[in-house]
């Protein structure tokens, strides 16, 4: 590494849910870099994985935001943004019709939660000449496998009377039968492609409900329930539709709506963090980098299972660059830091700060870390 004056630095943070989007976070860092060398030579690369913040990433690369109203995960209307992008290309976020931030605390239901406005941001970004949608998958309030979205562009998901099923978890229990040759006839020339933050299959002890389903506010026994829901979709669509989503993977990304393109679309799943990283040119900033600073709200044992630091840690080794980690927490274990190819990871706030205190001055305590981290990490030169 570099020991001269001129420390290079990539700075390419996730956001810290709650308190700093991947910008704010970025610039944060940026500040306690600064302090420690006042001289450093810093290339900010706020990113994302394919959650919430990937549309705003993909943005700084180019393309045009369209507004449309649909409908929200519990049902209300709410504004989301597509954007798009040359050669008819168009991305739809689905956490910004569909997302956990969409809905309060106290509020949020998997059972009832629907992917129906991803479908029509889907439907909204074909009105406008698209022909290749990318969806990104992640930071979802929904367990219904997209079957709300199939709804939405016209798929018949029905009962054994032949009535639609309900919207959200829940409904899948009443699945008998899909006709999808509506969805068919008006969007099967769509070149759609999802791209995701995780690499979970939709069913079992690694799957979309039993993994996702309790941050998303299911009980236990919700659980199992969505579980079984889950499960009796994907038989229904490897009879109806004949494919096997079951596991498939990344198919339980976003509360399995990986699973559902896939069934719908037939639609490719990729790493979201990579789609990010190739736009805005990750691989060219490490090659004059000496140390790269990373980070997101939670370092724990699904950060391994592709999230945006295991991704970036990734990239990094392969120019033999080190990583440094700060996190709203740090649930890792020392081991389990060196195994995700971090030279270090530490919790933005000192011990004895309250929950409510790290989210109000996330900025500020952020900007101190990275400093004191730096002062005291020989692996960034005198």
């Amino acid at each position: 590494m570099s020991r001269g004056p001129a420390l290079r630095v990539v700075i390419c943070p996730d956001s810290f849910k709650g308190s700093l989007s991947a910008d704010a976070a970025a610039r944060a860092m940026a500040r306690g870099v600064l302090r420690f060398r006042p001289d450093a030579r810093i290339v900010r690369l706020p990113v994302a994985d394919g959650g919430e913040g990937t549309l705003a990433a993909l943005a700084a690369a180019g393309g045009r935001r369209v507004a449309c109203r649909v409908t929200g995960p519990l049902g209300g209307r709410v504004t989301a943004t597509l954007l798009l992008l040359p050669r008819r290309t168009a991305v739809v976020e689905m956490a910004q019709a569909a997302g956990l931030l969409l809905v309060p605390r106290v509020r949020r239901d998997p059972l009832a939660a629907s992917t129906y406005g991803v479908g029509e941001m889907i439907a909204a970004a074909a009105a406008r000449a698209a022909r290749r949608i990318i969806v990104t998958l992640g930071g979802s309030a929904t367990v219904d496998g997209g079957a709300g979205m199939a709804q939405a562009l016209g798929a018949r998901l029905l009962d054994a009377a032949g009535h639609p099923i309900p919207r959200g978890g829940a409904g899948l229990h009443r699945l008998a039968r899909i006709d999808a040759s509506p969805l068919r006839a008006r969007y099967g020339r769509l070149a759609v492609s999802g791209a995701t933050d995780v690499r979970n299959q939709l069913l079992g002890v690694h799957g979309a409900a039993r993994v996702f389903g309790p941050q998303k506010g299911a009980t236990p026994a919700q659980v199992r329930r969505l579980e079984a829901g889950l499960r009796r979709f994907a038989r229904i669509v490897r009879r109806d539709l004949h494919r096997s989503i079951a596991r498939l993977p990344g198919g339980g990304a976003a509360g399995g709506l990986g699973a559902g393109l896939a069934a719908f679309f037939r639609a490719p799943l990729g790493s979201g963090a990579e789609l990010v990283f190739d736009a805005l040119g990750l691989d060219a900033a490490l090659r004059r980098a000496d140390l790269v600073l990373t980070g997101e709200g939670n370092l724990d044992a699904q950060t391994a299972y592709g999230k945006l630091v295991a991704r970036v840690c990734a990239r990094a080794r392969r120019r033999r660059v080190p990583v440094l980690a700060s996190a709203g927490r740090v649930w890792l274990s020392p081991a389990g830091v060196r195994r995700l190819g971090l030279a270090g990871a530490w919790p933005i706030a000192p011990p004895g700060t309250t929950r409510a205190e790290s989210l109000r001055r996330a900025a500020p305590l952020l900007a101190a870390r990275v400093a004191a981290v730096l002062r005291n990490q020989s692996i960034v030169g005198p």
